[in-house]
Formats: structure tokens, sequence, C-alpha cells
């Protein structure tokens, strides 16, 4: 069962390359122009926007009896993994966790933060843990430039076990990373609070970050209310570690879309440092590019307008669709075909088949080419509008001229990934 990857072959989707290349181009190029000339103020108030909800959703969402529920449902499911991988066969054919793990927590965190906001943060089964320990010392506060890097790492770690460690799917394998991710965040629990969480749960801040645009959220008064996405978006905090996470998310999805195409199969069977280290290096290389684009859009950045001191961060929130873009378009076959295969396994069906695809090659290049030029548009909104806020209007449109030719950049090369 291929639960690292989301799409299979790259190859056999029948769409022609040029009309890929030529619409995706053709939809920057129509929103840049169309932003310029009829967006010269920002618009989008952060989490000071949305509409609230009735009072009576507020109470129920915030109910004590709420959030005790989905913490025990969150445990509940951690502990059947766990279970799981104990009793049940060391085979991924026959036994759910792997999926549990690869699909309907790392995709399935995609549709329910979008859909429902961060809710790994109210079914994370360490907090509740750590809730459940006696507390032997007061909390020591967390460094200010510790930001979310540590999530970041921890992204990253997951997403190589994901898609580069051998024996991905085993028993023992799982065992161990989960064994290791409970120490650690545990013990960081221990030493600076409930807080870590936010900060390094690669989980948490994961599904936080996706839940920047969903409609659903929280204004700055604490109100639940239902917004634009692209308000949700801009009231992304510029912590440190936020342009890390994101890079990761970009560079390891890329990954995922090259990493079964024949010439680099072939590149692994026939390394001299052999599968594992290949493959690694290859994953490297491809955070570190997307790392590197960017930070060469944010020194051309500084370079035309040096009143914009922090470029790095006042515009890492605009990959974020660019992330989900990617993700959607890599992962939607594997979540509508192996999520539900592993919920039949864990109601009791060994060797359960997966359902069909619902879309047949057509449907799923479309839908692939849409979600990448999707998301790579809602970047360049959420950019402009972040630009006409930073920049003098003299140059605020001039001004996104690096950020415009680094979404051409990730356009191409995310569009290049689904066809070559």
């Amino acid at each position: 069962m291929p639960l690292a990857h989301g799409v299979g072959s790259q190859h056999d989707l029948p769409l022609s390359p040029f009309y890929a290349y030529a619409g995706a181009f053709a939809a920057l190029f129509v929103s840049f122009l169309s932003l310029g000339l009829l967006w010269s103020t920002s618009r989008f108030r952060g989490d000071l926007a949305g509409r609230p909800l009735p009072a009576a959703v507020q109470r129920l969402a915030d109910a004590p009896a709420t959030r005790t529920v989905l913490r025990v449902l969150g445990a509940a499911a951690a502990l059947a993994v766990v279970l799981h991988l104990l009793l049940g066969p060391d085979d991924p054919d026959r036994n759910p966790a792997p999926g549990a793990v690869y699909v309907l927590l790392w995709v399935g965190l995609v549709p329910a933060s979008l859909l429902l906001g961060p809710v790994w943060r109210l079914l994370n089964p360490l907090r509740t843990l750590h809730a459940l320990l006696p507390a032997r010392r007061p909390p020591r506060p967390l460094p200010a430039r510790l930001g979310i890097r540590p999530a970041a790492a921890g992204l990253l770690l997951f997403t190589w076990l994901e898609l580069v460690a051998p024996d991905n799917t085993a028993a023992p394998v799982l065992l161990a990373a989960l064994a290791v991710h409970t120490a650690v965040h545990l013990v960081g629990a221990a030493r600076h609070g409930p807080d870590w969480f936010g900060h390094a749960d690669p989980f948490e801040v994961y599904s936080s970050l996706l839940a920047r645009l969903s409609p659903l959220g929280r204004r700055a008064d604490g109100r639940l209310v239902l917004r634009s996405p692209l308000d949700g978006l801009d009231a992304t905090a510029p912590r440190p570690g936020l342009v890390a996470t994101v890079c990761v998310l970009l560079g390891s999805t890329a990954y995922d879309g090259f990493s079964d195409s024949p010439r680099w199969i072939t590149l692994l069977q026939t390394s001299p440092l052999g599968r594992t280290p290949t493959a690694t290096l290859g994953l490297l290389a491809s955070v570190a590019l997307v790392a590197a684009l960017y930070g060469l859009c944010a020194g051309a950045l500084r370079l035309l307008d040096r009143s914009v001191t922090t470029p790095l961060t006042s515009f890492a929130h605009s990959l974020l669709p660019i992330a989900l873009g990617y993700l959607v378009a890599h992962y939607f076959t594997l979540f509508v075909t192996e999520g539900p295969r592993t919920v039949i396994m864990a109601a009791g069906t060994d060797n359960a088949l997966a359902p069909a695809p619902p879309l047949g090659p057509g449907g799923l290049a479309t839908l692939q080419v849409a979600a990448v030029v999707t998301g790579h548009v809602l970047g360049v909104v959420a950019a402009h509008d972040r630009a006409v806020r930073l920049f003098p209007p003299a140059r605020a449109v001039a001004g996104q001229l690096p950020l415009f030719a680094l979404m051409i950049a990730y356009t191409l090369g995310g569009i290049g990934l689904l066809i070559a």
C-alpha cells in the first residue's frame, strides 16, 4: 500500500503541458494586473474581521463538556492506534494504524482544519496526557525567539518518516517514532507548560496554519465568527519559524511529487550512497530550494524598498495558500481512497479494498492543476494586500514584482511535477 504518495505516477495524467502552463501563467498575470489597477488600499482586517455566530453556538463551542468530549475522542483514537501497532498484524494491508497516521491524521487534518479551524489543539492526546500528569515546578516561559521553529523541525522529521524512511509502515518503526514524539513533547510541556504544544507540536502548528484559511475563526476579542479566509490568512502571526514551516510543507510536497518519477527511482536504485541517504538528500534539497527562492525574493524586496524591514516574515503568510494547493493536488486521491479503507479496517475488516477514485484521470488532472493555480492566485492576492499596506503608494505595484516572479516559479514548478 503506497501510503507515502498521494497521486501515483505523474506521467499518466492526460493533460497538455502547453495548456496547463499557459492557463496558469494567464491566471497569475491577470490577477496581478487586476490587483494593481483596482486594489490600491489594504482591504483585509485580520483578526478584527468576521460576522459573529449566534451566542448559543459560541457557548456550545466553548463549553467545558465539549472540550472534554473532544479530548476523550483524541485520546481514544491515539490509544486505538497504539493498540493496533502492539497487537495487530505487522502488515499495512491488514492493520489500520499506518493509514491512521499517514492518511487520517496527516492528510485528514487538511479538510478538518479548513472546515472547523485548529482542531488538533482540541484533539491533541499529548495535551490531554500532559494535563493528567502532576506539575512538579512552575513552567518557564518560552523564549520569544523560539517561535515555531521546533514545529518546523518536527514537520521535517515527520515528512522524512513518511517519504524516505525504510519500512515506514512497519509496527516497530511507527511505535519508535510515536514514542520519541511523545517523550520529546511531554518533556517540553513539563518544562514550559501547555504553551509548548502551540509552538513545538508539528501537527498542532500544521493544523493552526491551515485553519488560517478556514471561514470559521475567532476575532481578537474571542468571538467565534464567519470570515473571509483571506482575513484569517492576514491575521497569521509573523512568528520566528513561520518561513521554515511553510518551506518544509512546500518542499516536502514537491519531493513527494517527483519521488515516484522513473528518473528519480532509477537514481535511488543506482546511487552509490544507497537509497535512504540519497532520498534524504533529495528531500532536504527540495526544502532548501523552496527556501532559497523565497530568500532571494525577500532580499530583492529589501533592495527595492528598505522601509520594509522584515520582508522575510511580512509576506510569509502568502505562501500558505500555495502550500494548501500543493497538499490538495498531491494527496486528494490518497485521502478519498485510503481514508475509507483505513476506517473499514479499523471497524474489523481485514484486507479491505480501497474504493475506486471518484475522479477519472482527466478529472484528477484538472483538479490538481486547479488546486495549484488557485493556491498561487490566493497567494498573489494576500501578498498584494500586504504590499499596499507596507510599501509607499508609488512603489506598491513595482515592489511586488519579486513576489510575482516567485509565484510564477512556484507555479511552473508545481505544474511540472504533475505533468512531467
